[in-house]
């Protein structure tokens, strides 16, 4: 194709004019979209148990900004007339359309989650092996902390097919379990009433919602054991390592001053 038909077909499709416009509305959206962010977060600091709501709004805000300044950019660059769009056609159309084909997939699937809600911002949630907190849901990605404070970004698109378990759905609150074992000839009724005192006495604890101890004889490492099942409610799903922790030295200091022993090779009779 001659050059002159080339520049032609670039300047009937593009507004060069608008250019300079489009970027800077890009620019605007992204400045704009960070000060919301900023501005959200630390609403959310200041009103704690609202905080889960405020990130769910951040996250709407977010897309609906991105959203909007794309549109607007596209539309003062691009100049998408009924001629335009036929000269696009063809090799053109489908080499473009395999390019953007995950990036359309991810931004759908942003949108479907924002609608289904599988899960929101600030969940707890496990998903293809790991486990953390929604920071953000973005135009393409979702954005996982993990406990230990790494950063995994995940395509939207992965969670139209993978199973995704959320903890606590939106609530500010959380079930933890945590599992203690003892030697099969203790006094079970004195241990399971001291992991619940071990649970009620937590400073984390939600006693707003039931908590329970379940008993059980299981065989763990190759010895019969009795479990002890504990199953409470974080007050805040930030504090689910420091609830877990403090239970758990309770549990242990008590089961200590009442010489109640872990499970352990038992003497066969001869």
């Amino acid at each position: 194709m001659p050059d002159n038909v080339q520049d032609a077909n670039f300047f009937e499709i593009v507004r060069v004019g608008g250019l300079a416009a489009g970027l800077l509305v890009l620019v605007a959206t992204y400045l704009l979209v960070r000060f919301v962010t900023t501005a959200l977060q630390g609403a959310g600091a200041r009103w704690v148990d609202r905080r889960l709501l405020i990130n769910q709004i951040a996250t709407l805000v977010r897309f609906a900004l991105w959203l909007a300044g794309l549109g607007v950019a596209t539309a003062l660059t691009v100049n998408l007339t009924r001629e335009v769009l036929l000269a696009i056609g063809g090799t053109a159309a489908v080499t473009i359309g395999f390019a953007l084909k995950d990036l359309a997939a991810s931004i759908l699937a942003g949108v479907i989650i924002i609608i289904d809600r599988p899960f929101q911002v600030g969940d707890r949630v496990s998903f293809s092996g790991i486990y953390g907190e929604i920071a953000s849901i973005g135009l393409r990605s979702v954005r996982l902390v993990t406990l230990d404070d790494n950063v995994v970004t995940i395509p939207n698109n992965k969670f139209l097919t993978e199973v995704v378990s959320s903890g606590n759905w939106g609530a500010l609150d959380m079930m933890i379990q945590m599992d203690f074992y003892v030697a099969v000839d203790q006094d079970t009724s004195l241990a399971e009433s001291l992991v619940g005192d071990a649970l009620t006495s937590c400073r984390y604890v939600y006693t707003k919602k039931p908590w329970v101890v379940l008993v059980n004889q299981v065989l763990e490492h190759g010895m019969v054991a009795i479990r002890l099942r504990a199953k409470a409610y974080v007050l805040d799903v930030q504090y689910e390592k420091a609830f877990e922790t403090d239970v758990t030295k309770r549990v242990l200091a008590a089961f200590h001053e009442h010489h109640i022993v872990p499970p352990r090779v038992m003497q066969r009779a001869v």
